[in-house]
Order: structure tokens, then sequence, then C-alpha cells
């Protein structure tokens, strides 16, 4: 099988109007710059970034895109900046993306998850001009039965929590809108082709948000604490950044028909998660990211009375590796190789040109990586 190869991708991108929402966010950052390497036009449109430090400003990237500070949740707004930008692809990854925030925050989340959603589709219904979206949501889309086997991309759509069940609101919120507005039988006629994108747990350099492990690993190692582990024995599908925005960016490719003469085949969901060796308890990725820094301790913090998180999660990848020639190329080690040394960098005080050249370095790296992906994506 064929990965997307930088050639591909810059058929696909270079000299092309992308609007991307999220792009100040974590993974937004990074498929910002990647986009910017590709040749692309990017217009963001998002909140500001909500950490500090953030990755999007650390790389300096509002200076190299049209930068639109604004909420999903302003349909008025976003319109505009869709029109203004005559997307010729866009990638939805703008969120309310942590699942404990949700039982705070339950109707923030369900405004900006789903009727975030909805509004971008409905904006580039509005522009009556052809394009392909790529619409990011979660491996949590998913009814979680706590199952061995991956799921697969036509299981039913739930959630336990506020955050999960948003994810599976806003699958059946994209595939109503393609039904109903954007017809795959029809794509010919109306030209704008809509497709999801399900990703495992990414990791990665820049990554500062709250409740998420790796941030929280960095933070305490770099304070010479222990590292405060709240659900170590939780299995999640571990990947780097790079696997699932690589995945994106081929299904945008294949949307816009560079690499196949049927576009249509692609406008469905697609799950992007690591080879089966990297679904892993919480606790091995905090072992190994100690070991890959060079020391440090961490802590126990299971509490029975916490709110509700999912302790096993995985996913099977067998239609993108079929359908799209999509696959891991990281295993387990080099993900938290990589990751660990982007921090280590930042941590010495590497300034923006030298984590921007990092971030630029591992993307080629990541690109000419052999794939990993040799089979099922079933429990051993």
């Amino acid at each position: 099988m064929n990965h997307p190869t930088s050639d591909e991708l810059s058929l696909a991108y270079a000299g092309r109007r992308v609007f991307v929402t999220g792009h100040t966010g974590f993974k937004g950052a990074w498929l910002t710059r990647w986009l910017l390497d590709l040749g692309a036009e990017v217009t963001g449109y998002a909140l500001a970034p909500d950490t500090s430090p953030s990755l999007f400003d650390q790389l300096g990237l509002a200076s190299h895109i049209r930068h639109h500070v604004a909420d999903v949740r302003d349909l008025p707004r976003l319109t505009a900046a869709v029109a203004e930008c005559a997307p010729e692809v866009v990638f939805h990854l703008a969120a309310q993306p942590l699942v404990r925030r949700s039982y705070d925050e339950p109707v923030l989340t369900l405004e900006t998850n789903v009727m975030g959603t909805a509004h971008l589709l409905e904006a580039v219904r509005s522009t009556g001009k052809p394009c392909a979206a790529v619409m990011v949501t979660s491996d949590k889309c998913y009814e979680n039965r706590e199952q061995l086997y991956g799921y697969r991309e036509d299981e039913p759509m739930g959630g336990h929590d506020v955050y999960s069940m948003s994810k599976g609101a806003s699958e059946l919120v994209i595939a109503s809108w393609r039904r109903s507005f954007f017809p795959t039988a029809q794509l010919s006629k109306h030209g704008v082709a809509v497709a999801s994108g399900r990703a495992g747990n990414v990791i990665g350099g820049g990554d500062q948000a709250a409740d998420r492990i790796i941030p929280d690993c960095v933070r305490a190692l770099t304070h010479g604490q222990p590292i405060p582990v709240r659900n170590p024995d939780a299995v999640r599908p571990w990947q780097h950044v790079l696997e699932p925005l690589g995945g994106y960016l081929l299904l945008g490719a294949r949307l816009r028909g560079v690499g196949t003469e049927h576009p249509e085949r692609f406008c469905e969901g697609f799950n992007f998660g690591p080879q089966t060796e990297a679904t892993r308890p919480v606790r091995d990725v905090v072992k190994a990211l100690i070991a890959a820094w060079g020391d440090g301790t961490w802590d126990d913090r299971s509490d029975p009375h916490a709110v509700h998180e999912a302790k096993l999660l995985r996913l099977s990848i067998e239609k993108a590796w079929g359908r799209l020639g999509w696959s891991p190329r990281w295993g387990f080690e080099r993900t938290i190789a990589e990751t660990a040394r982007w921090y280590r960098a930042w941590h010495e005080g590497a300034d923006r040109a030298t984590l921007d050249a990092l971030c630029s370095e591992q993307i080629k790296q990541y690109l000419d990586a052999h794939e990993t992906f040799v089979g099922h994506q079933q429990a051993p």
C-alpha cells in the first residue's frame, strides 16, 4: 500500500486555498505547519490559543496565514470567513477536546462540537462552490462497550460522557448534511465532497493542554516532581499527531480526485489509529516517556470516585488501509522518542526558528519512514 508522499500531497495542496478551523490548537497548529510546507494558502478560523505557551504561537504561524480569531458558534462570522476564503479544501478541527471539561461545561461542549460542525457545513453550503471537506471528530464517537476488538466505521455512534456523545452526534450531523445537501451520487453536479476522520489518542511535541497525559508528564518532569497518573490501567490507541494528520491530508487529496478517478468512494468516515502494539495502558506511556526523558518518577492517583472515563478503546484501521492506502508509520517507541525530543528541545530553551525547524524535520522524517501496518487490528 502507498502511504502519502510529499509529491502526492504537494500536488493536492500546493497553491490551493485551504480553510482550517481550530488551527490554534495542538493538532491544528501541526496541520497548519504541514500545509505551509506543502505550499497551501491557509486561512485559519479559531479562538485564541487556550494555553501558554501554545504551539501556534511558538511557531509564529499567525504571520504566515490569514488568521481569524473567532468562534465556530458564530454562524454569520464563520459564513463570512468561508465566503472570503472560497476554499478548495476544508479541514474542521475546532472543538472542545477534553472529556473531563465536558462534565464541567456540557452545554458549551455541545454548542461547540455539534453546532460548530453544523455551522461549518452550512457555511460551505452557502458558498455554493465545490470543495473537499474533511470533518474531524474522535475515536470516542463510538458507543464504547469496552470490547476487545477495534471499532469499525459502521458501528453505532454513542458516548457515556457529554464529550463522547457530542462526537457521535457530530458524525450524525456530517452524515445528514451529506445525504441532504451533498449526496455522494450527485458529487459531479454539486462538487462538495464530505468525509470524516476519527483518530485515536494523539501525542507529540507542543501539546500543553490540561488533563492530557503527555503535557501532565512534561510539566512534572520539568519541575522535578512525580507525574500524577489518574488512570494508569486505561487502554488507549496511542499515536503521534502526524499519523492522523497524514490520514486527513490523504483523505482530502482523494476527495479532490488526486490519486483516484472516483472521489465519491471516499465520502465516508475513516478511522486513523496506530498499530495494535501501540494500543497500551497509560502506565506504559508514562514509563516510556520517563525512560526517553532520562529520569523521573510517577504516582498512581487513581480515584474510584472520579468522573467516568473509558477504560478500554481500540480502533480498526483496515478501511483506511484498504481503501485509502494509509497506514501508521511510527511505532510506539518512535512515537515516544520523537515526542520526548521535541519537549526536551523546548525545555532547554530552543527558540522559534529551532522549534519550527524541528517540526519540519519530524514531518519529513515521518514521510520518509516505512509503513508499519501489516495485518488485522484485532486484539492479540
